[in-house]
């Protein structure tokens, strides 16, 4: 299974672009930061990660403010088919409200 969630905030996003099929394409960077536990040790982690939204939620994500927590689910897969890069595809996002 290949469903990634993760909670974030979109530090940048590019104008709305369209395939050669006409499907309109967000692509933006999320910055996440947060403390996990790992070998019983707290951890400090941050990360930036490259994502897209595609088709019908590139609006919805084009219109979502820049700098605020959503919780975004979605998937990995390779930058194109000769890379080795990895973004994240959002298939949905919702505002984050910790006690969540």
């Amino acid at each position: 299974m290949n469903q990634l969630q993760l909670v974030a905030v979109i530090a940048e996003r590019d104008a709305v672009r369209y395939t050669p099929a006409g499907i309109p394409i967000v692509s933006a960077r999320l910055s996440h930061q947060s403390e996990q536990i790992e070998a019983g040790i707290p951890r400090r982690v941050e990360l930036d990660i490259a994502a897209l939204a595609a088709g019908e939620i590139s609006g919805k994500f084009n219109r979502a403010e820049l700098g605020v927590a959503y919780r975004f689910t979605g998937f990995l897969a390779r930058k194109n088919r000769n890379s080795k890069s990895l973004v994240f595809h959002i298939a949905d996002f919702e505002t984050y409200t910790p006690d969540h």
